[in-house]
Order: structure tokens, then sequence, then C-alpha cells
């Protein structure tokens, strides 16, 4: 959300430039980074915190390789200055319903390259997420636009966050199949491909000045990334650097807070706090004044929330607490109907 507060801000630049949008998506990319890359830090803090008080219950941390998270690092950097690009061309809201393609790919490369078989709910979960992104991409077909994102460019945008997240789902299927085997704390997984990401893509910075990117360019001098331009943006309005300060420890936080989530309750509260964060984002647009409410919007959210919940099994306890329900008479009777076929059916699970 910082980071679209940086994008609406408006500053000169250097050489006494016209004032424009904070347009510097790669710098932002950057910023990024470098909230994961603290991550690290907390990790260090936490092990010399544990070093004072020794837990004999925790699983002891395994030597590895940190070349190993290069790969991860060089998809994550690839695909979040994608989305970064993409999120300059279309809403705040359609840019984190979007993001919920990333569980087709996934399960689709998890099956591919990792022999994973999918359960019936977790494909019937796909292709509602499908449905969700089809309604989502209607509902930006049909918005109004104004100067600022027009249809064609809101249409690259949602295109490039689906490209995006393709690279996103090669990451996951990376990280479990080369560093999740090797038991590394997940702080110092995500500080790692900070590390990583945050130093490789501040040596691209510089070619970047140079490379011509024509209507992708968001800077006057029409290349790929200035940060020049973008430092001299932030000295001449201070709300930017609030907003990139708010964009690196919200990033930080977030990766630290989903991780204890996740840890201390399930994966799947998670989710459903991920999916609270696009309400949230999508109300403050509304509030602000940033796009125009379209009724398909809801609807979308609300089948790629239903694929989100099938996929990660959210409807699993639903189903437990039906059947405790379920009157005596017809329980006996559903056993007498299946008492026949119990041998075959254990058999072949």
């Amino acid at each position: 959300m910082s980071s679209l507060w940086a994008d609406n801000f408006v500053a000169p630049g250097c050489g006494g430039s016209q004032e424009h949008s904070f347009q510097h998506p790669f710098l932002q990319a950057v910023g990024m980074f470098l909230g994961e890359f603290s991550c690290l830090a907390a990790f260090y803090l936490l092990r010399c915190r544990a070093a004072r008080h020794p837990d004999t219950s925790a699983d002891p941390q395994q030597p590895f390789n940190p070349l190993l998270f290069l790969p991860p690092a060089l998809c994550d950097m690839t695909g979040t200055s994608i989305m970064y690009v993409a999120l300059n061309m279309t809403s705040a809201s359609s840019f984190q319903m979007l993001r919920g393609a990333v569980i087709i790919f996934t399960g689709l490369f998890s099956v591919a390259f990792l022999g994973r078989r999918l359960a019936l709910s977790q494909w019937l979960g796909i292709l509602a997420t499908i449905a969700g992104l089809v309604v989502v991409g209607l509902a930006d077909l049909l918005s109004k636009h104004d100067s600022q994102h027009k249809l064609s460019e809101v249409i690259t945008g949602d295109l490039l966050i689906i490209m995006a997240q393709i690279i996103v789902s090669i990451q996951m299927v990376l990280e479990e199949k080369f560093v999740y085997k090797h038991n590394v704390h997940p702080l110092r997984a995500v500080g790692t491909e900070g590390l990583f990401g945050f130093v490789i893509l501040s040596l691209l910075l510089i070619p970047m000045y140079y490379i011509p990117a024509g209507s992708f360019s968001g800077n006057p001098r029409g290349t790929l990334e200035d940060a020049l331009d973008a430092f001299c943006q932030v000295g001449r309005q201070p709300l930017i650097a609030l907003a990139l300060l708010g964009n690196i420890s919200s990033i930080a936080f977030f990766n630290f807070a989903g991780i204890s989530v996740t840890k201390e309750l399930s994966a799947t509260t998670r989710m459903v706090l991920d999916s609270l964060r696009t309400v949230v984002i999508w109300a403050l647009s509304l509030a602000l004044g940033w796009e125009a409410f379209h009724p398909l919007q809801i609807l979308g959210f609300l089948i790629l929330l239903a694929g989100t919940a099938l996929y990660n099994g959210l409807h699993r306890p639903l189903l437990a607490r039906l059947s405790r329900g379920r009157p005596p008479a017809e329980e006996g009777e559903r056993e007498r109907l299946l008492g026949g076929s119990r041998t075959a059916i254990n058999n072949a699970s």
C-alpha cells in the first residue's frame, strides 16, 4: 500500500524538470528487497536470544550453501520488478486480486516438477481461481478509465501481473525442491533471498539508467529506470520518502508476521489474513478516490477467495463440523450403505 501512495505523489525531478508522478518500479523493488534483507538481522537477533536461553526442543539448523537461494532470489527479483511495473498501469485492487493467479501455476508446476498429486478440492480451487480472474479482468475492461490509466495500459498491466505470478510459482517450486529440505529458518531464507535481490538489482540500476524503455518508462528521460530522478523527487517531496520507508517496514513486518502466524496458527489463517489485506487496500483506494467502484470486482474477489479456500483446504473443518452434526439415524443408514465397500475404499486409499 505504501508503494501505491508513492506512485500517487508528484514532485519535480533533477535539473529543474517539471513535476511528474513517482514511477520508479525497480527502485521500489530494491526497497522491497531491503525489507526482506532486514529479516536476516531479525534472525540473528533471535539466534542471539536463543543462545542465552537454549531450547532443547527446537530443531537444530543444518549447514547449507547460501547459493541455494540464488535461483529463487532471481525469480523473486524478476517477478517483483514486473509487478511494480504493472502497478503503475492498473488499479491497486486489481493488482492484489490478480496475484491470486499464483495458485494456478504453483499447483500445475508442483504436479509437473515435484510429482505431487492434487486433491479434487485443489483442482476445483484452481478452476474457481481461473473464473475469478476472468471476472476481475472483465471488471477492468468495463470500468471507466482516466487519463492516468488508459484501457490499453490496464490490459497490459493485468497481463504483466499474471506473467509475474508464473515466475513467482517457479520460485516457490524451487524453494520447496532445493531449499526447504535443508531445514533453514524461514527468516533466514527470506533474509538471504533479500540480500541477493538487493545487491543484484542495485547493480542493475546502473545499466537501466541508459536503457530506453519507451511507453514503459515513467521518468522524463524515457529510460528503464532513473534512480537519480527518484532521489531528487524524494528530496523535494518528503512524503515520498515516508511512503518508501513504510513500504520497506511493511515488507519486513509482513514476512515476519506471516511466518509467525503460519508457525503459531496455520497456513489457512495466514491465507485469510492475506485476503483481508486485499479488502483493506481496495477500501482505501475507493475512499481516497484512486479508482472507481465496479460491482463485478466484488464477485471476482469472492470467487477468488472461494478458490483460495478450496485450494488450501479451508472447507475441510466446515465439512467435519457438518458431519459431526448429522442425526444418528442418518449416520447408521450411511454406514449400512457403505459397509459392503469399506475394505475396497481403504485399500484404494
